[in-house]
This record gives C-alpha cells, sequence and structure tokens, in this order.
C-alpha cells in the first residue's frame, strides 16, 4: 500500500477544485503584497478649530449640538473648511505649490502609487482624497486632519499647506461676505440721500412758489385774527342792542355801529376765505400739500438716517469677522511609518476573498444542483 505525504494530499485537494487553488494564491498575494511589497507610508496629524472674532449675543443651540455636548457655534463653519480642503482647486493648488502629482508617481509600490506624472484632474482628486484625510469630530467639535506621503517632510508640508490655506480661505470668504454687506448699504445710503436732497428741494420750490414759509403757521395766524374780529363783532353788536333800546334806529351811533359791525362782517369773510371755501385754492388746501411734502421729507430723512446707522453698524462688523483657525495640534513630523497598518490589512484581506470564495462556491453548487 502507497502511502500519501501531507503535501501531496494538499496538492491533491488543490487540483481538484480550481477555486480553492485561486483562493489559497490570491491569500498568499495579497499577504505578501502587505507584508512585504506595499511602501511605507507617513502621516502627518493636526487638530484644527474655527474661533471667529464677531460677537454675536443671539446664540443658538440645536438638537445636535445638546446631544453631542460640542459647541456648535462654528460647526458649519468647520464642516465649510473641511469642503474646501477636500475641493479640487485646492488640490490642484497643493499640487503646484508642493509637486504632489511628481512625489506621489515617483515614489511607492507600484500598485499604491498614482499612475502618471500626468494625471488628470479627476483622477488626481480620487488619489488626493486617499492621502489627505479631514474628519469632524462631532463630540470635541474639531476637524482632525490627516495628511500622508511617502517621506516625512512632504507629509509634514502638505499638513502645513493646508493648515495655511484653510485659515486664508476662511478669512477671504468672511471679508467678502462683509465687503458686499458695506457696498449694499453704501449703495442704499447714496440712494436715500438723493431722495432727501429731492425731497428737500421739493419743499423749498412749494414755499417759493406759495410765498410762505410755513402755511400751518399763517393758517393759525388767520385763525387769530378771525377770532378776535368775532370778539370784536360780539362787543358790537352787544352796544347796538342796548342802543336800539332807548334811540330810534336811524340814530347816528347806530347807524355808525352798523357799519362797523358790516365792515367786520365782511373783514371775517374775507379771512375765512382764504382758510377754507368749496373748489378754491385756500389755505387749507396749500397747508395739507406742505403737510404731505413735509412729511415725505421727513420720512425720507428718517430713512437716512436709519441707512447710516446700518452703514457704520456693517463696517463696525467687516473689521471683527475675522474666522481664526486655531491649530490645538501643529502638523508633526512623523518619524514612524504607521501606514499601511500591515497585519491588520493583511487579516482584513484574507477575510473577505475566504467570504467572495464562500460565495462562488455556494453559487457553484447551485449550478450543479440545477444541471441534475
Amino acid at each position: 500500500m502507497t502511502m500519501v505525504s501531507p503535501s501531496q494530499r494538499s496538492i491533491h485537494w488543490l487540483r481538484r477544485s480550481p477555486l480553492r487553488t485561486l483562493t489559497a494564491v490570491a491569500c498568499v498575494c495579497s499577504a505578501v503584497y502587505w507584508l512585504g511589497i506595499a511602501s511605507d507610508r507617513y502621516v502627518s496629524e493636526s487638530r484644527l478649530i474655527i474661533q471667529s472674532t464677531s460677537l454675536h449675543s443671539g446664540a443658538t443651540l440645536d438638537l445636535g449640538t445638546l446631544i453631542s455636548g460640542a459647541s456648535g457655534g462654528n460647526r458649519a463653519d468647520q464642516l465649510l473648511l473641511r469642503e474646501y480642503l477636500r475641493s479640487p482647486d485646492l488640490a490642484e493648488y497643493l499640487d503646484a505649490k508642493l509637486r504632489l502629482r511628481a512625489h506621489f508617481s515617483s515614489e511607492g509600490d507600484w500598485l499604491s502609487r498614482l499612475w502618471g506624472a500626468d494625471a488628470s484632474r479627476e483622477n488626481f482628486r480620487a488619489y488626493y482624497l486617499r492621502r489627505v484625510q479631514v474628519e469632524y469630530d462631532e463630540f470635541a467639535g474639531v476637524l482632525v486632519l490627516k495628511t500622508q506621503a511617502y517621506t516625512p517632510e512632504v507629509a509634514q508640508q502638505i499638513n502645513q499647506a493646508l493648515v495655511s490655506e484653510g485659515e486664508g480661505f476662511m478669512n477671504r470668504m468672511a471679508h467678502a461676505i462683509a465687503q458686499d454687506q458695506v457696498t449694499f448699504l453704501e449703495g442704499q445710503v447714496e440712494k436715500l440721500n438723493a431722495k432727501v436732497q429731492s425731497s428737500r428741494q421739493a419743499l423749498l420750490d412749494f414755499q417759493e412758489k406759495k410765498g410762505l414759509i410755513s402755511p400751518e403757521a399763517a393758517a393759525q395766524v388767520i385763525a387769530t385774527i378771525v377770532a378776535s374780529l368775532q370778539g370784536q363783532l360780539a362787543d358790537l353788536q352787544a352796544q347796538r342792542g342796548a342802543l336800539q333800546a332807548y334811540l330810534v334806529k336811524d340814530h347816528a351811533n347806530i347807524v355808525l355801529l352798523d357799519q362797523r359791525i358790516a365792515a367786520i362782517e365782511k373783514q371775517m369773510a374775507q379771512e375765512q376765505a382764504k382758510l377754507a371755501a368749496p373748489g378754491g385754492k385756500t389755505l387749507n388746501r396749500t397747508a395739507e400739500a406742505f403737510a404731505q411734502l413735509e412729511l415725505q421729507s421727513q420720512f425720507a430723512l428718517d430713512m437716512y438716517k436709519t441707512a447710516l446707522t446700518a452703514l457704520e453698524q456693517g463696517r463696525l462688523e467687516a473689521t471683527r469677522t475675522l474666522k481664526k483657525v486655531s491649530v490645538l495640534q501643529q502638523p508633526n513630523l512623523p518619524e514612524d511609518a504607521t501606514e499601511p497598518r500591515r497585519l491588520y490589512t493583511t487579516f482584513v484581506w484574507v477575510i473577505v476573498i475566504l467570504l467572495l470564495a464562500g460565495v462562488a462556491h455556494l453559487l457553484q453548487a447551485i449550478v450543479r444542483d440545477h444541471k441534475d
């Protein structure tokens, strides 16, 4: 009886199943690559938080802030900064400044490097996102920035450039918004100033046309005159009534009083006609038109004052809307290569290969059952 060694039985077992052979080869290749071939990558890490110099008393809290316990005042700014640090424009800027395409295409093993120093924008950004990680820590409320490169110096340079450019971006954006607000307010002030000047000129033209500084004051003077005439008329009528008690109707004194009463009544009619008359250009209509012009002028002046106040407040806000990117942890110069995590990555790949092999074996079994 011929004895078969364990190695021969293993070879025979692999030959009987091509899937098992392929799985074993894939596991071995994966282990060889991750444990021996994969190039070391150095990771530089920094932690950032955005602080604003603007002081707003109306701070609000949302449910996410209450649950996480983090300060949510700058959460939107930090998420915006994260998107900018991951943007294609910044990737191209860093490539022009640090020659990232040349570094990532000339260093490292053939599988992990950037294929081609003239890679397209899309391919370069996809590779850039694999080497630059920007994560927002919801609990601590900080941005965690990790950059990978094949040398410690380049990893640190990328991280430092991202921190510097991120701070410049936040300040440029804040200043642009503030400047837009100031420009808008300046335009409104100019328009309202022109409106004030126009309304004041209309008021002056009306005064010159009517020959009156204040129709209301003139009306008050006429009303005072009418009241005085009414008092004089009442006295004369009382005197005439007293004389008619013992003098004849055509007595000289009674005739004189009648003439004075008629003159006063005529004068009163004339003065009252100046104040008001049906369909006439009387002083009450002049006073009403003057009041409308004066009201419009005052309203335009109040709006102008409000716009001036808003403009000064806008300028003050523009001077204190700086967004400072505070670095809680400076970009470090790594000493040891922490990527790739060789044992962990090898284990993960082996598990994935075995799972895929199990799925393929199950499919083969299903196909054989259907053939039978």
